[in-house]
């Protein structure tokens, strides 16, 4: 397949965001177009796979770095303002309706921290979006004691400061070459201030309160055997949101990066399916 075209998309301040695009396979008939949010200390190019199959399935794909990573503007790991995560997905929603046909459908994809973005900017109903699918999202990081004590000190001393993130690579996939290649990738990043820490914890938690109230149609697909968040935040949406409305499968096996473990066509044929029955 060709690789993407890049652009630029301009956030709020003037700042670039680095996009991708990924049209429809030739000779399939388009059926929408997904956008799809990485997560932490990583990029958009990690998603070509995912790209791949969903542009063969007949839909348009957008990916783009978020602030403080990839391509991006940004200190790696940095947020200037809470909502910065927010407001970004933002701009790239409304530059990508302005270029789509006025009823295709539009979906976001996100992954971890992706994910909690996505759903964040669902539940705020920033924008309609037509159906949602979260991958392993951060709905619950995890957090011990000592790190829910530092959350509640260091975003009002010192918001800025980037520290380690934590994240072990070895569980990201069973596959030792996705553990190799990340390790390998000049893009991947292990930076988190300590104003983006604040706002995971918090943007989880407020999104788990909103969950019965969701309207929007979601397939929610988690690892059970995730060590970088916890299933948790995950099953907990599960069973507040509407059962019509949230489809909810848990890969018991896996870890964090579903799409890359060796059970991936598992993981891609319940998005097919999912994705068939709506669009």
């Amino acid at each position: 397949m060709n690789a993407p075209v890049r652009s630029t998309c301009n956030a709020k301040d003037g700042s670039p965001l680095a996009l991708y695009d990924w049209p429809p396979a030739l000779g399939v008939p388009q059926r929408g177009v997904v956008i799809v949010v990485h997560g932490l200390g990583e990029h958009a190019g990690r998603y070509t796979q995912v790209a791949e199959q969903l542009s063969s399935w007949g839909f348009g794909v957008r990916a783009y770095d978020q602030y403080g990573h990839g391509a991006s503007a940004g200190p790696q790991g940095g947020l200037p303002q809470d909502t910065r995560l927010l407001d970004d997905l933002v701009e790239v929603v409304d530059a990508t309706r302005q270029r789509m046909e006025p009823r295709s459908p539009l979906v976001l994809l996100g992954h971890s921290l992706g994910g909690l973005v996505v759903a964040r900017f669902v539940s705020l109903a920033l924008r309609p979006v037509d159906g949602v699918v979260l991958s392993s999202p951060a709905l619950d990081p995890g957090l011990s004691p000592f790190q829910k004590l530092l959350l509640a000190l260091l975003p009002q001393i010192a918001p800025n400061l980037r520290v380690g993130n934590g994240l072990k690579p070895q569980y990201l996939s069973h596959d030792p070459a996705v553990v190799r290649a990340y390790r390998a990738d000049r893009l991947v990043h292990d930076r988190i201030s300590a104003r983006l820490a604040q706002f995971i914890a918090q943007a989880g938690r407020a999104t788990l309160d909103l969950a019965s109230q969701w309207t929007v149609p979601t397939l929610l697909m988690y690892a059970g055997d995730d060590h970088l968040v916890s299933p948790q935040g995950s099953r907990d949406f599960a069973r507040a949101a509407p059962q019509a409305v949230v489809t909810a499968v848990c890969f018991d096996a896996l870890f964090h990066e579903i799409f890359n473990e060796p059970q991936a066509s598992e993981v891609f044929a319940t998005l097919g399916q999912w994705l068939d029955q709506r669009f």
